[in-house]
């Protein structure tokens, strides 16, 4: 064989290889992707188990027998993910009046979220997931995978999702709930 053909062999060998590797790497993130999803409106929430603020270990189990409004946000201290909070703290009353809980979830830690709370003088549960575990299992992480994307997930008291929100605009969101929780109560 000459070498010019011998070239071209071994070139479309490791072009053959590339190719190989390419499809390997998109079937993975394909199969990632779907793990990722998004639960649908109508499914059984995934079950988690996070630590809170309060140091204690909370489970959507917990919450049996009552609505939860279940938010993802990027980061503690920052302004939407403050807005979005201050505004739920303010709605508290009238979630409470309709036995629903408010859960936070971000990837900040527990210290992180006891900072927040305090100085920001939240009385509802956050819940630290920094593996983004449950963040992941609501599909909820972010583009570029550091944090959560805004996303938000209304459960009714058997545990099913029955509202999903993305892409939320901090400050009219808890009014949007509230009304979308008065609706579904009917």
């Amino acid at each position: 064989m000459n070498l010019a053909v011998m070239r071209v062999t071994r070139d479309m060998r490791k072009l053959s290889f590339f190719h190989f590797a390419g499809a390997l790497a998109l079937a993975a993130s394909a199969g990632m992707a779907s793990a990722a999803e998004l639960p649908a409106e109508g499914s059984k929430a995934p079950d988690f188990t996070l630590q809170s603020q309060e140091g204690k270990k909370v489970s959507l189990k917990d919450f049996k027998g009552q609505w939860v409004v279940l938010y993802f946000y990027p980061k503690d201290m920052t302004q939407g993910c403050t807005i979005e909070a201050h505004n739920f703290q303010r709605d508290q009353d009238q979630y409470t009046a309709k036995k629903a809980a408010i859960v936070g979830v971000s990837a900040d830690s527990v210290d992180s979220h006891v900072q927040f709370c305090t100085k920001e003088n939240l009385t509802f549960k956050l819940l630290a997931d920094p593996s983004k575990e449950m963040i992941t299992s609501y599909g909820s992480l972010s583009a570029n995978g550091a944090m959560a994307a805004r996303n938000t997930f209304l459960i009714d008291p058997q545990g099913t999702v029955r509202k999903v929100y993305t892409q939320v605009k901090p400050n009219p969101h808890s009014e949007e709930v509230l009304a979308a929780l008065a609706a579904l109560q009917k």
